[in-house]
């Protein structure tokens, strides 16, 4: 069933492209790679079989192919042994989120929504990103949870009722997603027609104001931010990355110290305005 997002509610010239019908959500039944630390990384390659002596190094060419080359099948890593990418699909997923609906304004913003397996949520569930291009710069608004737990009266997601948690392989995803989806990866072709920016790259910042309250997700939150600003993978300037906030005061310093964002970078949201939290 296609999908008509709000951002095109009051553009017909939007134009929106809808998924099949669902289907059996990829790499469910298999444990996942994406969001793994390095160390995570080394230790899922002993469960396969792999020498502890090469952990790190089978570690790194994982995490250079998943947060480098952003591809999402084993067979594409052409410098690891073919029987050990064989183990690897046989046991772990690398799979990318199922697109329920992609909408296109007229400007080039773009509004996904991701399908992600129930994870306890008795259900699969569904969460937006959106894609926001301007001269210089792309902006990528990446969702933390499934609906809210607060009521902020100017946030659509205030109206939802909490289901859970993003994971940190989850809120990676959506930045993976749009990376291909716009040809942002080496070797990838941006879509003919796609409004982006002229040089540099086309996801160049993050901003954690997608759903949900990030600050009560803050260890899946943190994980993800570290990876993707992690300078031998998705390289993203901790400068660029800001984080919002309804006002969880404890945590904003816990992300000034344990994430790496500056304090001027932590938006804090209330139902009137939005202001920078100043170091």
């Amino acid at each position: 069933m296609a999908i008509t997002l709000d951002i095109a509610r009051d553009n017909p010239n939007a134009q929106t492209i809808a998924a099949a019908a669902p289907s059996p959500l990829p790499g469910e039944d298999k444990p996942t790679l994406i969001g793994l630390s390095r160390e995570e990384l080394g230790e899922a390659m002993g469960t396969i079989g792999v020498p502890p002596k090469q952990w790190r190094m089978r570690a790194s060419q994982l995490w250079h192919w998943l947060y480098v080359r952003g591809v999402s099948d084993f067979s594409q890593m052409t410098n690891i042994a073919k029987d050990l990418r064989q183990k690897l699909d046989d046991t772990f997923s690398i799979a990318r989120p199922e697109i329920v609906s992609e909408q296109i304004s007229v400007d080039g913003t773009r509004k996904w929504l991701f399908r992600f397996p129930p994870r306890g949520a008795g259900r699969p569930v569904e969460v937006e990103t959106v894609y926001i291009p301007e001269e210089g710069r792309g902006t990528l608004c990446v969702s933390s949870q499934v609906g809210c737990t607060l009521t902020c009266t100017f946030c659509h997601t205030g109206t939802q009722k909490l289901v859970r948690n993003l994971t940190a392989e989850e809120i990676l995803s959506q930045i993976l997603m749009a990376r291909d989806r716009l040809g942002d990866f080496p070797d990838a072709n941006t879509p003919q027609g796609a409004i982006v920016p002229s040089e540099g790259r086309l996801v160049s910042n993050i901003v954690m104001m997608g759903m949900g309250e990030p600050l009560y997700n803050f260890d899946n939150v943190k994980k993800a931010l570290l990876i993707a600003s992690d300078g031998d993978g998705l390289s993203l300037s901790k400068r660029r990355i800001t984080l919002s906030t309804s006002g969880v005061v404890p945590e904003i310093f816990r992300t000034g110290d344990e994430i790496g964002c500056s304090k001027r970078r932590i938006a804090g949201c209330s139902r009137s305005d939005q202001q920078e939290v100043e170091s």
